[in-house]
């Protein structure tokens, strides 16, 4: 399978079974998009065209539609045995902001009132030895310090930053800390102890004044901008601009969200995502299809104008638009992702778990408790079985390697199915890998 596509003036085809990408001009590009290439190859060499020829030779030095043992990846999948490596931990089920897109319902889950307040320092220490005892002769595991705000609880995450300390030695286990805040209480003194013990920070903020403003309010009604971004941009400034992520989100009221990228650019931030609402349909702010040219435009807009940057020496990285097609992830995490119910946990402040932080609140998805542990063990037998190679939708598309067939949450809340892709996602996943590889073609 190959795939087709033009951005600007260059004309680029990726070989799906390879990785390999190539630049061609016009008649090559026709050519390609309709080719039959067994009745090329069946053809006698003489009587073929000086661009068939060298097509001919790609393809023979499997670099041109490689063929991909696809019953061999899928009976791989089918057959492994993930475990736990990754664990989302609830610290707060409360929040200081009032977000209007929040998908956990202003960052409290509209949980029972058991798991609504703050995770206890007890509850935190299960969910670490835990995920040490359920982690297999995986070495390296991740725990994500996450919310609501877990800001509001940042004693207790400096507690099980040292007890995880401890425990790591013991266990002959190395954990990697992350913090995803929305900034507004960060204080100076915290940076030199985040700086310190987390290896990458993850901070909320949507771009310009006026779109963050929108969404992002405080209790009182009011736009939290000002209060936030001389926060975030200050511990940004102290990590010396690495390991971290500006993170934002666009919605159908800033379609124009290249502006947004660009405004964080120009203030100084190296490390920017910038990604699509998720919202039910009726919501005046979800993204619908007949959005898709207008952010399919956007993109490419986009990726040309972080090239200029790039070329002013003024490069930033845009999450989405970074790929590597020489390395890269192993096979497992291409075509499943984040691993969401098997390989990626979220504990919640009573330590119930779920496949993921947006599963969270949803009586179906609880997967048993730290005290219990796993309970549905079917479901995380589902979970684990859910890749590209077991969606329909995915099974023919070329993005497959790429995408990872899409969040499992998504598919689930817009379709009732962890294997059913929701769709707008797809088509602005696949967007942006093809300007992904259009950055790679433009930086050779």
């Amino acid at each position: 399978m190959i795939h087709c596509f033009t951005i600007g003036t260059r004309n680029l085809v990726l070989d799906i079974g390879s990785g390999s990408l190539h630049q061609v001009d016009d008649a090559t590009l026709a050519i390609l998009q309709n080719l039959n290439p067994q009745i090329l190859l069946d053809t006698p060499i003489e009587e073929l065209s000086e661009i068939e020829l060298e097509i001919r030779k790609l393809i023979e030095n499997k670099l041109l539609f490689t063929p991909d043992n696809l019953q061999a990846i899928h009976t791989h999948m089918q057959a492994r045995k993930p475990v736990v490596k990754a664990l989302c931990l609830h610290m707060a089920h409360d929040c200081n902001l009032r977000c209007k897109y929040c998908f956990a319902g202003d960052g409290t889950y509209n949980v029972a009132q058991i798991d609504k307040g703050l995770m206890p320092l007890e509850v935190g220490k299960k969910a670490l030895d835990f995920l040490i005892e359920n982690s297999g002769k995986r070495c390296n595991l991740e725990v994500d310090f996450f919310g609501g705000e877990p800001m509001l609880n940042f004693e207790t995450v400096k507690a099980l930053v040292e007890y995880g300390r401890k425990r790591e030695v013991e266990a002959g286990k190395k954990f990697r800390f992350t913090l995803t805040t929305n900034g507004a209480l960060l204080k100076d003194e915290a940076h030199e102890y985040i700086n310190q013990h987390f290896d990458n920070v993850v901070l909320s903020l949507d771009g310009r004044p006026e779109v963050h403003d929108r969404m992002r309010i405080m209790h009182n009604g009011g736009g939290s901008y000002t209060q936030i971004y001389p926060k975030v941009k200050a511990l940004a400034d102290s990590r010396n601009h690495k390991n971290y992520y500006v993170r934002g989100t666009f919605t159908r009221h800033n379609l124009d969200f290249a502006a947004d990228v660009m405004h964080l650019a120009n203030a100084g931030f190296k490390h920017i995502s910038v990604e699509p609402v998720v919202a039910p349909p009726e919501a005046d702010y979800s993204l619908r299809k007949e959005d898709l040219p207008v952010l399919f435009a956007e993109y490419e807009k986009l990726a040309k104008r972080l090239l200029e940057r790039e070329s002013a020496g003024e490069g930033v990285h845009f999450f989405h638009f970074e790929m590597d097609l020489t390395g890269g992830p192993c096979l497992a995490k291409r075509v499943t992702g984040c691993g969401a119910g098997s390989e990626y946990l979220a504990i919640t402040p009573s330590g119930q778990l779920y496949p993921c932080h947006q599963f969270v609140g949803d009586e179906k998805f609880r997967l048993g408790d730290l005290d219990t542990g796993i309970v549905k063990k079917d479901m995380v037998d589902d979970f684990s079985k859910c890749h590209v190679f077991t969606k329909p939708e995915c099974m023919d598309c070329w993005a497959r390697y790429y995408c990872s067939g899409g969040c499992m949450a998504n598919a689930y809340h817009t379709h009732g199915d962890i294997l059913q892709p929701d769709e707008i996602s797809c088509e602005l996943q696949k967007k942006r890998i093809e300007c992904a590889l259009y950055i790679l073609a433009e930086r050779h």
